[in-house]
């Protein structure tokens, strides 16, 4: 029986950790990175709440240690993509109709669970399969991963809240439904919080979801689906599979139950993706939610009278931490010839002094890229700057190394031309390109860089003079969808900076906040009429 208002109060932000030399914390990270190290997983996919083997091993290989074998996935087919659906499907209606504490319930436990018992086999997992230091694992497989799921629940009770009004002699009330139809869940290799996200926030509303995640970030997936299991999601809820992306979207986006998409990935996929559904409007029995975030080629705009040393820690954790694979990385920073050299100065000397290597060794700041594909589109970047006879130079690093794990070095171009290839396109690696503007041409500057690059996800300005902040930031109003001042534009928490961009960044439907959930919900007016009319007429048609 419900009969009671259930209510999920604002949780706090989960405590980081920071695995200090001798820490409890970082003796359990190691521990678990030991016995991961030292077993060979095989991981299915999860369909249906049963483990699923194709037979088709794919290995799993740890980018920074590309001769050590974690594991392997079973890749899935056609076939896996139909099953998958169907059960999801097939669940649905007893999902949609758990009441809502008991679906809240499911993902607080899991978030528990994260937060206590699989926390460092979480991060291990992260570390490994994504190379990732202990520090950012912890920021983004533990702590956002944990306050998405609660920050959730708190959301969306606080959208069951909201209800009409009702006039004398009648009721109205607001249902939310869930969708008509599944969810497709397209995740990346680069967040495994936003690869638990994606999937659970649609589920949290009532909704069943197919979810593939990257082939990168399988490893940890798996971890997280066990938790989804221990935590008591019912069967056919989330099914993970490991397909293609042509070979899933040629089956999702042409099924009359395709409900929606909740996306994170590069923009040619997600246009590629909307062009599809759009082509087979008529196939589905309602309209698609398409909510995606995709890339961005990020700012960081110093001022005259920027603070010098802040600006050189900004760039240097925004631009380097996790490799740059971060869609909020620092890419391309203007600087004013009044502090430029002193910036580039201390910028070259702070980065000397990052090592690199494998995430065993907790001294390492710099890991690798994710995989030979990715180190070389970067690798094709560098080179072309050193042929570029003189457009742009590289400052600092540059050197490249895939012989025993895919190692770039944290890397500093400097462009003469604001529109030098570096400034303009998106390369998703530890590479920040500058161009330096004459001082009192930075309202021109401006212009240069609003329309420089077609995306709008994330920007920072660095300035000390506050009449500057304040035109900068209405002059870049449509820049960024996250917009920092005097700080890095990377490290979005869940509940303080909802995260997302527009223009071609994504729909900018902002994760970590109440908007995106009501993407997942379908709203259904109820009124009830307690005395009806029993005659047609109103008094004002009456003869006198």
């Amino acid at each position: 029986m419900n009969n009671a208002y259930f209510d999920f109060a604002e949780p706090k932000n989960e405590p980081v950790l920071n695995y200090a030399p001798n820490s409890n914390e970082r003796k359990a990270l190691q521990k678990a990175i030991h016995n991961l190290k030292n077993h060979v997983e095989d991981i299915p996919m999860y369909i249906g709440g049963e483990e699923v083997r194709s037979g088709n091993k794919k290995e799993i290989r740890p980018p920074h240690e590309t001769a050590h074998l974690l594991g392997h996935f079973h890749a899935s087919d056609e076939t896996h993509v139909h099953k998958a659906i169907e059960a999801a499907l097939a669940a649905r209606k007893n999902w949609a109709a758990t009441s809502w504490e008991h679906r809240a319930t499911i993902f607080l436990k899991a978030a528990e669970l994260l937060a206590t018992k699989y926390r460092y086999k979480m991060n291990a997992a992260t570390m490994l399969g994504q190379s990732k230091n202990a520090y950012q694992a912890e920021i983004d497989s533990s702590c956002e991963l944990i306050d998405f799921l609660r920050f959730n629940v708190h959301f969306l009770s606080q959208i069951y809240k909201q209800q009409p009004i009702s006039s004398a002699g009648m009721n109205n009330r607001m249902e939310y439904r869930p969708l008509e139809g599944f969810i497709l869940a397209v995740t990346p290799f680069n967040f495994t919080a936003i690869g638990g996200n994606l999937p659970t926030a649609p589920a949290m509303c009532g909704n069943v979801v197919v979810w593939k995640c990257a082939n990168t970030q399988v490893y940890s997936a798996k971890v997280f689906m066990e938790i989804l299991i221990e935590a008591g999601l019912p069967a056919g809820v989330i099914n993970l599979i490991y397909p293609s992306g042509p070979v899933v979207g040629k089956i999702c986006y042409a099924h009359p139950d395709f409900a929606g998409v909740h996306f994170t990935g590069s923009t040619g996929v997600f246009q590629s993706m909307w062009k599809s559904i759009g082509e087979n409007i008529p196939v589905f029995k309602s309209y698609p939610r398409i909510v995606g975030e995709t890339g961005g080629k990020d700012f960081v705009f110093v001022h005259p009278t920027a603070h010098v040393d802040a600006v050189v820690a900004g760039l240097a954790r925004g631009a380097f931490e996790y490799q740059g694979q971060k869609c909020s990385a620092a890419s391309r920073a203007y600087l004013p010839a009044n502090i430029a050299a002193e910036i580039k100065e201390k910028l070259v000397a702070e980065l000397k002094t990052m090592k690199m290597g494998i995430i065993d060794d907790f001294t390492n700041f710099i890991n690798a890229v994710i995989d030979e594909k990715s180190f070389d589109s970067i690798e094709k970047y560098i080179n072309n700057v050193k042929n570029s006879n003189g457009a742009a130079s590289i400052l600092c690093g540059g050197k490249c190394d895939k012989s025993h794990g895919f190692f770039v070095e944290p890397t500093i171009i400097e462009a003469k031309d604001p529109k030098y290839t570096t400034m303009c396109e998106e390369i998703f690696g530890p590479v920040l390109t500058i161009y330096v503007y004459e001082a009192d041409q930075w309202i021109q500057t401006l212009d240069i860089l609003d329309s420089t690059s077609a995306y709008a996800l994330t920007g920072a300005i660095f300035a000390q003079d506050r009449y500057a902040i304040d035109f900068m930031t209405k002059k870049l109003e449509n820049s960024a969808g996250n917009f920092y001042i005097n700080d890095k534009p990377t490290g979005a928490v869940v509940g303080q900076q909802p995260f997302g961009g527009a223009r071609a960044s994504g729909t900018n439907d902002k994760a970590g906040s109440v908007l995106n959930l009501y993407r997942w919900l379908s709203p259904r007016t109820i009124k009830e009429t307690f005395v009806p009319v029993t005659d047609y007429r109103y008094s004002f048609h009456q003869p006198e």
